[in-house]
C-alpha cells in the first residue's frame, strides 16, 4: 500500500499565477503609444517573415487543412496562400510560417523567446470571429484589437520569462506561446475571468515539449513548427474553455502532482514586474539577419571584418568569438551539421558566412550552400568563449544587451582588430536606425509573395498608423489573399 499524506478533496481557489494572468487580460488598459507604434511594426515584421517563409517547400509541405482537400467556408485565412481553414489550423499554418525561417522577434531573459509567435493564434482567432460576426450583421474586430491582443500576449510571454528559466529544465519555450495565447484568445472570445482562467490551466498541465530538437545531436525543423502547434492548440484549448469545459485551480502548485513538482524541479515562479506593457516596448527584432538572437551580434562584428578576411581565409590561425553564457550553452557548436535548423544555430556557421561571403540569408542554411568546403574549414579553426561582462549585461533589466565580440588571427603573427557589438539593429536603442530596415524587410517580403497591386494597398495601410488601427480585421486580412 502506497504510503502519502491523507488530503481534502475540497476545490481551492485558483492561485495567483492564473488569476494574474486572467486580470490582466481582462482589465488592463493598454494606453501606452509606444507600445502601440511597436506592435504596429511587429505585425509588419512577423508577416514578413511569413511571406520570406512560404519560398521554403520544406514548410509549405506542412501547411492547409489536417486532411489534404478539406474546407471551412467562411473560415480563418492564411496570409500568402488561398487557405480559408478552421481557427486552430489556421494558427497552426500562420504560426509556421513566422517561425519558420528563426527571423521573428525575440525575448531574452531567464528564460528566450519569440512572442510574435502568438499572432499565429491572436491573427486566425480575428478573422475567424470577425468573419462570423459580419454573417450575423454585426461588426469585424478592428486591427487595433489586434495589436492590442499582441501586446499582451508578448507581456504574459515575456514577463514569465524574465525570471524563470525553462530550458534549464529541459523545457521548451513555445509553452509560453501556449500559455499567452490561450489567455489573450480566449478572451477575444468572450471568454469570462473563470473561462480564461480554465483556458491557462489547461495550458499549464498540457506540459511542455523538450528542448531537444534544438539541440545536437537532434537539432531539427521541428523548431520551425512549434511554436505554430503551441499557438494552435491555445486556440483549441480557448474553444474548450468557452465550452463550459472546467479548469484545474492548482495546476501549478498541487503537491506532487502539479507543473512545480513534475517539471519546474519544486520551484514556484518568481515574478520582476507586474503585467503591463514593457516587452513589447522593449522586445528585439531580427532585421538583418535570420539567425539565433544570441549570434546576431556576432554576425554584426563578421560583417565589419569581411573585408580583411575573405582574401586571406587560408592564412587564418584561429577566429575568437566572445559571447554570452546562454549563446555558449545553446549553439557553440562543433562538427557535421545535419540540416539548416542544425545551421541556424550554430554560432561558428552563423559567423562563418558573413566573414567568407559578406552576407547571412536563408539560403545560406540551405545544403547547397553548406557544401562549400571553406565554411566548416573557418568552422574548425573558431574558438568560442564566454565574456562574463557579456553575460551580466544580458540580465541586466535596464540593457538587455546581446553582445558578441570577433576577432581573427593569422599564422603570420598579424590579426584583424576585435570588433564587438553590444546590442543588435533590433534592440530598442537602435529603433531609429533599425525601423527603416525594418519596413525594407517587410516591403520587399511582401513584393515577394504577392501581385504589385495588392503590395502597393498593403504597404500604403501599413504606412499610416491610425488607418491601420482602424481597419477591420477582414478587410486587412483580405488583402493578403492569392
Amino acid at each position: 500500500m502506497t504510503s502519502h499524506d491523507v488530503k481534502s478533496a475540497k476545490r481551492p481557489e485558483p492561485e495567483k499565477v492564473l488569476t494574474d494572468i486572467a486580470d490582466y487580460v481582462l482589465d488592463y488598459p493598454i494606453s501606452n503609444r509606444d507600445a502601440f507604434e511597436t506592435a504596429h511594426y511587429c505585425l509588419m515584421d512577423t508577416l514578413a517573415c511569413g511571406m520570406l517563409a512560404l519560398n521554403y517547400p520544406a514548410c509549405t509541405k506542412l501547411l492547409g487543412p489536417v486532411v489534404p482537400g478539406a474546407t471551412f467556408k467562411h473560415g480563418a485565412r492564411v496570409p500568402g496562400t488561398n487557405y480559408e481553414l478552421d481557427p486552430v489550423q489556421a494558427a497552426f499554418n500562420i504560426g509556421a510560417m513566422i517561425r519558420w525561417l528563426d527571423f521573428n522577434d525575440t525575448w531574452l531573459a531567464a528564460e528566450w523567446g519569440h512572442p510574435s509567435d502568438n499572432l499565429g493564434g491572436i491573427l486566425a482567432t480575428a478573422d475567424y470571429l470577425s468573419r462570423r460576426s459580419l454573417a450575423g450583421g454585426k461588426a469585424a474586430l478592428s486591427m487595433r484589437d489586434v495589436l492590442t491582443a499582441m501586446i499582451k500576449a508578448h507581456e504574459i510571454q515575456g514577463v514569465l520569462a524574465l525570471e524563470n528559466s525553462f530550458n534549464r529544465v529541459g523545457l521548451d519555450h513555445v509553452l509560453l506561446v501556449r500559455v499567452a495565447t490561450a489567455a489573450v484568445v480566449t478572451r477575444m472570445l468572450g471568454g469570462t475571468r473563470e473561462q480564461i482562467i480554465n483556458a491557462v490551466s489547461q495550458a499549464f498541465i498540457d506540459g511542455g515539449a523538450l528542448r531537444t530538437y534544438r539541440h545536437a545531436p537532434n537539432t531539427g525543423s521541428r523548431k520551425s513548427w512549434a511554436a505554430g502547434d503551441a499557438t494552435s492548440r491555445a486556440v483549441r484549448l480557448a474553444l474548450m474553455a468557452m465550452t463550459g469545459e472546467m479548469g484545474y485551480p492548482t495546476a501549478l502548485s498541487a503537491k506532487t502532482w502539479g507543473f512545480y513538482d513534475v517539471l519546474f524541479k519544486g520551484q514556484p515562479f518568481k515574478f520582476q514586474r507586474a503585467y503591463g506593457s514593457y516587452v513589447m516596448e522593449n522586445v528585439l527584432f531580427k532585421i538583418s539577419f535570420p539567425a539565433e538572437f544570441h549570434a546576431q551580434t556576432a554576425v554584426e562584428c563578421a560583417m565589419q571584418l569581411h573585408a580583411r578576411v575573405k582574401d586571406r581565409l587560408e592564412q587564418v590561425e584561429k577566429v575568437v568569438i566572445e559571447t554570452q553564457e546562454p549563446g555558449v550553452r545553446i549553439i557553440d557548436k562543433t562538427g557535421p551539421l545535419d540540416n539548416p535548423a542544425d545551421r541556424d544555430h550554430c554560432i561558428q556557421y552563423m559567423t562563418a558566412i558573413p566573414l567568407i561571403f559578406g552576407r547571412l540569408t536563408a539560403e545560406d542554411y540551405e545544403d547547397k550552400a553548406a557544401a562549400d568546403p571553406r565554411i566548416d574549414a573557418l568552422r574548425a579553426r573558431m574558438q568560442v568563449r564566454e565574456n562574463p561582462q557579456f553575460t551580466k549585461d544580458y540580465y541586466d533589466s535596464e540593457k538587455r544587451y546581446i553582445g558578441n565580440a570577433v576577432q581573427v588571427f593569422f599564422r603570420d603573427g598579424s590579426k584583424t582588430p576585435r570588433v564587438q557589438v553590444e546590442f543588435p539593429i533590433g534592440h530598442r536603442k537602435r529603433r531609429a536606425e533599425g525601423i527603416p530596415v525594418l519596413v525594407k524587410k517587410f516591403e520587399k517580403a511582401v513584393a515577394g509573395r504577392l501581385p504589385a497591386g495588392q503590395s502597393a494597398a498593403i504597404n500604403m495601410l501599413c504606412a499610416d498608423h491610425a488607418k491601420l488601427a482602424a481597419t477591420p480585421v477582414t478587410d486587412f486580412m483580405q488583402l493578403w489573399v492569392v
